[in-house]
């Protein structure tokens, strides 16, 4: 299968299998104007089998949303055909509307303007803690 390249935009890369559908939903990526292409399951020496999102229009991506997904993507940005810069990612250190409190008590829970905030406890087992009533939430 051919997919063509972009000449200007942005792609993801290295996505396990199956994750992509969850951050097209999560970085909105339906409501750009601009093509967008969904590459499942491509054959990948590293991983055996990976997922490619590439996006030909230069938005802004949401590093902190990619790195508690799956912090091995790499964001590849393209202008005028040529690879200039190459994110690596990390867990992000704090997430903010991204996830939701199971907690139905948490303040999150009964107030709608209350923003979900949650910060990385334990790096080695993906634990985020509510930043309100400290509910562990672990993927």
């Amino acid at each position: 299968m051919n997919i063509d390249s972009i000449q200007n935009g942005i792609v993801l890369d290295h996505i396990s299998a199956g994750m992509c559908m969850e951050i097209y939903r999560l970085l909105r990526l339906d409501q750009l104007s601009c093509s967008v292409a969904i590459i499942k399951n491509a054959k990948s020496k590293r991983m055996g089998r990976k997922d490619i999102i590439k996006i030909d229009e230069d938005i802004d991506v949401d590093l902190n949303i990619l790195g508690y997904i799956d912090p091995n993507i790499t964001v590849n940005i393209i202008r005028d055909g040529k690879l200039v810069c190459k994110h690596k990612l990390d867990l992000p250190h704090e997430l903010n509307g991204v996830i939701m409190c199971r907690n139905p008590r948490c303040i999150t829970s009964t107030e709608n303007s209350a923003e979900h905030c949650f910060y990385l406890a334990d790096a080695a087992h993906k634990i985020y803690r509510c930043r309100y009533c400290d509910t562990a939430y672990g993927k």
